[in-house]
């Protein structure tokens, strides 16, 4: 078995008792998380849960109140300098009057060894935008150029807060097909969003975080599970949906033409008297609670 300071030494991310203070305002408040080479992390939380504020820490954009971060054993500002972190923002400003390539340059321009321009172009998807203004740009184009500026240095460490905002379904797709092609590389990945199905389709581990603490911490399939309950469903043609909220066992109830999905604290007694009123039901699946309901039963404020 390895030991703890063999894991800290070999970590991509280390954070310990990591704490940001703005008044009494507590935006990260005791964060620990080690983040392994390679892996694919993402970040999740309801607005103010502190992702960004954690974010901007590991980039080394603020400073913490309390706690350290180390990023392969520099500090974060020093592995930024050395272009081993590429970061996309959300609030990354561009220049309107230059061109994606004019753009492009200029970052590349900052590091000793960057990618070849045209290889950073294509593993961003935007070649064919090169001789265009970026302020001709739509939103998701203007994250594309983001990424191509984040992977010049040709980064170990890659941070991504809400990538796929303003795509569209084909460009976040093409998104994370190409996101795809760079972890293969062994590369590490944090990304912050709100689309849980990002999270559950690309991540490796997923990270919650509710009032600037982590509240679960696991793979998709671990954290799902600390959701209580299971999800019925099945194909019943005209459903009474008042009818089914009676349902022993059934919490709430969800009808889309012939579709009923059932969410179920107890499953089993639940199934046994859907199949007694409703013999004709068929296509009948029984399945674990999703992300999406982990993450609202984790990340759910106490009640005052």
């Amino acid at each position: 078995m390895r030991s703890t300071d063999t894991v800290t030494r070999g970590a991509a991310v280390h954070i310990r008792g990591l704490a940001k203070h703005y008044g009494d305002v507590r935006a990260v408040d005791g964060v620990d998380m080690t983040i392994a080479p390679g892996e694919v992390v993402g970040l999740l939380g309801p607005n103010g849960a502190g992702k960004s504020t954690t974010i901007d820490m590991l980039l080394g954009l603020a400073d913490p109140t309390r706690g350290t971060v180390s990023v392969f054993g520099r500090a974060p500002r020093d592995a930024v300098g050395a272009g081993l972190v590429g970061a996309m923002l959300q609030s990354g400003g561009l220049l309107d009057d230059a061109t994606v390539a004019q753009t492009v340059g200029l970052f590349r321009a900052m590091y000793p060894n960057p990618l070849p321009f045209k290889e950073t172009l294509a593993r961003a998807g935007i070649a064919e935008l090169a001789g265009r203004r970026v302020g001709l740009l739509s939103g998701g184009e203007k994250q594309r150029v983001r990424f191509a500026s984040a992977l010049v240095s040709d980064p170990d460490l890659l941070v991504l807060d809400e990538p796929t905002v303003a795509m569209d379904v084909e460009g976040r797709r093409e998104f994370w097909t190409a996101m795809r092609s760079y972890t293969d590389t062994g590369r590490t990945v944090v990304f912050a969003t709100h689309y849980l199905a990002e999270a559950e389709d690309y991540a490796d581990r997923v990270v919650l975080l509710r009032s600037g603490q982590v509240v679960a911490d696991g793979s998709v399939s671990q954290v799902r599970a600390l959701a209580a309950g299971r999800v019925i469903t099945a194909k019943i043609p005209h459903a009474d949906e008042s009818a089914l909220t009676t349902l022993p066992g059934v919490t709430s109830v969800l009808v889309r033409g012939a579709i009923v999905e059932l969410t179920c604290a107890d499953s089993d007694r639940a199934l046994r008297e859907l199949l007694a009123r409703h013999p004709q039901a068929h296509d009948v699946e029984v399945r674990g609670a999703g992300l999406e309901a982990a993450f609202v039963t984790l990340t759910r404020q106490e009640a005052a």
